[in-house]
């Protein structure tokens, strides 16, 4: 497979990983990087030996980039996944894949329309850890999957993020900074979504910064930051979920369990892309851990691009695609939605669960 050239727009926090990752798979060259302040991109691009740090507009001209790795804080995401394909290249953008629902639905309107293919962050289901846990499902070693929990609990970003107000702004909070990994592993283990029901609250109306660039700076919070509530599949399981930026003493709780008709699967942080995988069958006294029978099971952000680059090469669709990123706004959306009316939410939009990884993959190789 010839070299698919990538470009980055966004040269945050996150991006030294995407970069770092990216630079490692043989089928990908990350030709630019850009910023909105430029000299934050030519700072990340002599860290990591990116030959070209630019404008925006200089990375979108370019005609041999292909794909562009959407790196912007949410409330940029749409406008700049548009702008994306308005060149005519492949999008992957970080999580969420947009503020609003609208927003989503314009990218993956603007993609059909332009022939190109959307990837959404998380690619951490593409992990080990998770991967094994679909394996161990779709084998039967659980039974028939009846119900699910999920919890995301710690106490918020401003205490060590240097520049924490976007994740107290609309898109952000604990449900749609965090809730997408934990959405996205229950959708790849469990299947879609048929509806869901959500109680949400504004805790602590402002926040104070304590992480040092920003020491003693006061956030006005906009966002709910304690979502609480139930999903049901289309494959009758039922689950529980909570995620909140408002525990200070710390949880106990597990990130994900399913319970199943034959045991229990204990599944990792859907944060990580490694275990332990923990499994408690009805027939046996003891957890046993299971381990990683494929995937990659380091920080390996960036396989998503890669799975995308094989998708557009191959002419199949991509794992971490835009269809499933879309899926799981509309889930967050539709848990404020429930809180806000008094009802349920009916989600409209469905998606395929994903395919599995392949067994015995070499790094930064997929097909």
């Amino acid at each position: 497979m010839k070299k698919t050239k990538v470009g980055i727009i966004g040269c945050g926090q996150i991006s030294g990983i995407y970069l770092e990752n990216l630079n490692r798979f043989p089928s990908i060259v990350v030709a630019a990087c850009a910023d909105l302040n430029v000299e934050r991109a030519k700072a990340k691009a002599g860290e990591f030996g990116i030959p070209k740090a630019c404008s925006v507009a200089e990375l979108l001209a370019d005609p041999a980039i292909e794909l562009v790795v959407n790196l912007t804080i949410p409330a940029a995401h749409s406008q700049v996944c548009m702008d994306i394909l308005e060149a005519g290249k492949h999008v992957y953008v970080e999580k969420p894949l947009a503020v609003t629902r609208e927003e989503g639905q314009a990218i993956l309107a603007k993609a059909e329309e332009k022939g190109l293919l959307v990837g959404s962050a998380p690619d951490t289901f593409l992990g080990g850890g998770i991967q094994t846990c679909i394996k161990l499902i779709q084998d039967g070693w659980i039974g028939t999957p009846v119900a699910a929990t999920a919890f995301m609990m710690s106490r918020g970003h401003e205490h060590w993020h240097p520049d924490p107000e976007f994740y107290y702004a609309q898109g952000g909070g604990p449900l749609f900074d965090m809730g997408p990994y934990y959405l996205t592993a229950l959708v790849a283990m469990l299947g879609p979504i048929k509806r869901v029901a959500g109680m949400a609250k504004i805790s602590y109306p402002e926040r104070t910064i304590t992480s040092l660039s920003k020491y003693g700076q006061v956030i006005h919070v906009d966002t709910p930051t304690h979502v609480a509530g139930v999903l049901d599949f289309h494959s009758g399981v039922v689950g529980t979920m909570i995620t909140s930026f408002d525990i200070f003493g710390g949880s106990r709780l597990p990130c994900i369990e399913l319970y199943g008709s034959q045991g229990t699967l204990s599944v990792p942080d859907p944060n990580t892309f490694d275990g332990p995988v923990l499994l408690k069958r009805h027939d046996s006294p003891d957890w046993k851990e299971i381990p990683c029978s494929h995937g990659y099971t380091a920080n390996s952000r960036g396989i998503g691009v890669l799975d995308m680059v094989h998708a557009f090469r191959s002419g199949r669709m991509n794992r971490a695609n835009g269809e499933l990123g879309y899926h799981v706004l509309e889930a967050m959306h539709g848990f404020h939605d429930s809180s806000r009316q008094d009802r349920y939410y009916m989600m409209k939009s469905t998606c395929d669960r994903p395919e599995p990884m392949p067994q015995n993959m070499q790094f930064g190789v997929l097909d």
